[in-house]
């Protein structure tokens, strides 16, 4: 009897792929599967995170989560490896030290960053995708600021920073850099007037898609502070020595040794490389989160891509949905190993949307609408980090790792 148990396996230990495998690490019985989750380091880390580890104003240590302290290894295995294809046909994922086979696979391999095939930009910006990454931004920035006071010359492309991208990323990570650079300033004895903070923005706005009013407060807040935004302006090419711009035909070059692009992000390109159906990187999955060629594939997170049929257009890739979907493949793969044929149709609670501009102060579009500015939108914002803490690991983890210092 023991032999027949259904093999389920989970790539990734992202937001959907954590949480798909601690739901069904509560709700399968021993006997209903084996689950193995498949991940390239022994920790979680919270993305939504990372631009303030990029900043500098936020410990790493605070965002990676050991995946042993959220996971139960006497039921899941766990397996520390990287995942380089997968061959639905042969249901086999060939990892870098070996391969495994399932009955039913859960993709849950994040985004990569997307560059639209400009010039330059792999070669010579920064991206804030990872542990890694953030903690490399931070220590090049904090390197250039520490040169420009030891090199001779003027060397203000060493303390100009540039932010491609006005979406989520580019201003939470910008609000955070601007709320650094004045400590930056004091530890490396430079003058304040000499750094400067620029966003550089292809649309017509920051933000797109969210509410005028709390754009314009985001935006009067940050140019308060000095950042400078340059909308409507095309980055064209990154080099060694800055990027050049262009706006309403009239190029420009910026000199910069500090260039982070956080304009776009794609579906992990092991996914389209494996065969399966793509669109811009991502698989349409249908409405219980399976992939449309395979009845026991199912994708959660960036991976993945659902049309809101309200608005027809594609849910936004967040943190939120992510967690969401878990909780429906998580549901709908009981369902299968159980030989239970209803499955459920996954329906996102769009709770709202808060953006951080720095550590007291945010934006954000909550419960039907209602609009947050502010303290009280940062408040959210640490709430919402908390409830995560508090759903992933218990009150524990939520002690150990949450933003408790909200009202100070």
């Amino acid at each position: 009897m023991m032999m027949n148990k259904p093999n389920i396996v989970v790539l990734g230990a992202g937001y959907g792929g954590i949480m798909t495998t601690i739901k069904l690490e509560k709700i399968l019985g021993d006997n209903d599967a084996n689950v193995t989750l498949v991940n390239k380091h022994d920790y979680h880390y919270q993305t939504t995170w990372l631009h303030e580890n990029a900043a500098g104003t936020l410990h790493h240590d605070r965002t990676r989560i050991p995946i042993k302290d959220v996971v139960n290894f006497n039921k899941i295995n766990f397996v520390q490896d990287t995942v380089k294809s997968i061959e639905p046909s042969n249901k086999k994922v060939i990892l870098e030290d070996g391969e495994l086979t399932y009955d039913y696979l859960v993709i849950g391999l994040g985004f990569e960053s997307a560059t639209f095939g400009i010039e330059g930009l792999k070669e010579h910006a920064f991206s804030i995708y990872s542990i890694n990454s953030a903690r490399l931004i931070r220590e090049h920035i904090e390197y250039n600021f520490a040169r420009y006071t030891t090199e001779p010359g003027d060397r203000r492309d060493l303390l100009t920073i540039v932010v491609g991208g006005a979406g989520f990323t580019g201003i939470e990570f910008i609000a955070e850099i601007a709320n650094r650079v004045p400590e930056l300033c004091q530890e490396y004895d430079i003058d304040p007037e000499k750094v400067r903070v620029m966003n550089v923005e292809a649309g017509p706005a920051a933000l797109a898609g969210f509410d005028e009013e709390l754009v314009e407060y985001a935006m009067n807040r940050l140019e308060e502070k000095g950042v400078e935004f340059r909308l409507g302006t095309m980055i064209k090419q990154c080099n060694e020595n800055g990027i050049l711009v262009e706006k309403d035909g009239e190029q420009e070059t910026i000199d910069s040794q500090n260039v982070i692009w956080a304009a776009g992000v794609t579906g992990n390109s092991i996914v389209e490389e494996s065969g399966f159906e793509v669109s811009r990187g991502r698989v349409p999955v249908r409405e219980d989160l399976r992939t449309p060629d395979h009845d026991n594939v199912f994708v959660v997170g960036d991976c993945a891509v659902l049309f809101n049929p309200e608005t027809e257009r594609p849910y936004p890739p967040t943190a939120q949905i992510a967690m969401q979907m878990a909780d429906t493949a998580a549901h709908n793969l009981k369902q299968l190993v159980t030989n239970s044929s209803e499955l459920e149709t996954f329906k996102p609670n769009l709770q709202g949307t808060v953006a951080s501009l720095g550590h007291t102060d945010a934006i954000g579009v909550v419960f039907d609408g209602k609009k947050l500015y502010g303290r009280s939108a940062s408040i959210m914002k640490k709430v919402i980090d908390n409830r995560y803490l508090l759903k992933l690991g218990g009150i524990g983890l939520m002690l150990k790792k949450g933003k408790l210092d909200m009202f100070r």
